[in-house]
């Protein structure tokens, strides 16, 4: 396992509902679930949102993932996706959480488009985090190239 240092900032709240998306008012996470479930991915047991860490200044590249769930037709709104889902660990207050990195390709996202530093996390309800927290991500070696955002 590698560690990087990041910092729980604000999302765009789509996948929680809380966005006030009209098109998705339960969430995105609540829709996709029963697809990824039915590949064999039960996210049953964690919040339906994600935790959005910034993990700048570094940026990523995708090398190794944990699943890979190609053309997911989970919206009547945009075309099919694909979604990457990565193993990690999240270290909040010496307390240690394990959830899945949440990934929709960014090939195949039609819209609210992330920054290439950041990590949208599944996990178990943690009490107390919000953001401006600091946080450590422990994720597994080969999972990733990290390099610093030049600027």
């Amino acid at each position: 396992m590698i560690s990087i240092t990041g910092k729980v900032i604000s999302g765009y709240g789509v996948a929680s509902g809380k966005g006030k998306d009209n098109r998705y008012p339960e969430g995105t996470l609540k829709l996709q679930m029963p697809f990824f479930k039915k590949r064999g991915l039960d996210l049953s047991t964690f919040f339906i949102g994600t935790i959005n860490i910034d993990i700048s200044p570094y940026q990523f590249s995708i090398k190794k993932y944990k699943y890979y769930f190609k053309e997911i037709n989970w919206s009547i709104y945009i075309p099919p996706e694909n979604f990457y889902f990565f193993e990690v660990q999240l270290i909040f207050k010496e307390s240690v959480y394990k959830g899945l990195i949440y990934m929709p390709d960014p090939k195949t996202k039609f819209d609210h488009h992330q920054i290439s530093n950041l990590f949208e996390l599944l996990m178990p309800k943690i009490e107390g985090i919000k953001q401006g927290e600091n946080i450590i991500l422990k994720l597994r070696e080969g999972d990733f190239k990290f390099t610093i955002k030049s600027l």
